[in-house]
């Protein structure tokens, strides 16, 4: 905690100060172009992976990066979406997964998650990508996937969240004229590295090969 108040005395007496127009301007509102969807795992900071500033970013967080297919059943993840595309007019989703995700390591054996019940429940939405590893790898849906499947089932559980946002209507309509697009990325925490696919991808590819148009256009 000690570190968090002296984060808090320098935010005020440094970084506001030099920060005062753009929060001044923040103060009225707010106009960000991307919503960021990443898991809750402390190690990613989606602002500094991606050097973005306050208002630039409209960020949802949860455990496993996970969005539940639209229903009747108003939940945060949906509400916050709704929200995003229909209020603010994000033009860009970013789904971002990560390496060594706790989350996904409790999807690969949900029997580990005992005295867990909400996590349990919540982790049931990556059930179609683990479903997906098994088949891929002839693996019995009795038996538990092990940790040699843990980034392929991150990267799957990614692709499955990615059509999983396809479900909620606003998205569907945005979609369908061209108004947003759905990235999907895998952060690798070690190596600062980012794998993409978009809504029609089944692949993931290097960052830079995904976005080599806007890396030219930035040359």
């Amino acid at each position: 905690m000690d570190k968090v108040v002296q984060g808090v005395l320098n935010f005020r007496q440094n970084v506001y100060p030099q920060n005062k127009d753009l929060f001044g301007t923040l103060a009225g509102g707010q106009n960000p172009d991307i919503l960021f969807i990443t898991c809750s795992d402390s190690r990613i900071d989606p602002n500094l992976l991606t050097g973005s500033a306050p208002g630039d970013l409209f960020i949802c967080r949860n455990a496993g990066n996970i969005i539940p297919p639209h229903s009747n059943e108003t939940g945060g993840m949906t509400a916050s979406i709704e929200y995003a595309v229909a209020v603010l007019g994000v033009r860009h989703i970013i789904i971002c997964g990560h390496t060594d995700c706790g989350a996904i390591k409790g999807a690969l054996d949900l029997s580990q998650l005992k005295g867990l019940p909400h996590v349990k429940e919540w982790l049931s939405h990556c059930r179609s990508a683990m479903e997906i590893v098994r088949e891929r790898n002839n693996i019995a849906h009795d038996q538990c996937l092990g940790h040699e499947h843990l980034n392929e089932a991150i990267e799957e559980n990614v692709l499955q969240q990615v059509q999983h946002i396809r479900t909620h209507p606003v998205v569907a309509a945005k979609l369908a004229t061209g108004k947003v697009q759905i990235h999907g990325w895998v952060y690798n925490i070690e190596s600062g590295d980012i794998r993409c696919c978009d809504h029609n991808d089944s692949q993931f590819r290097l960052f830079d090969d995904q976005y080599a148009d806007v890396i030219d256009g930035l040359a």
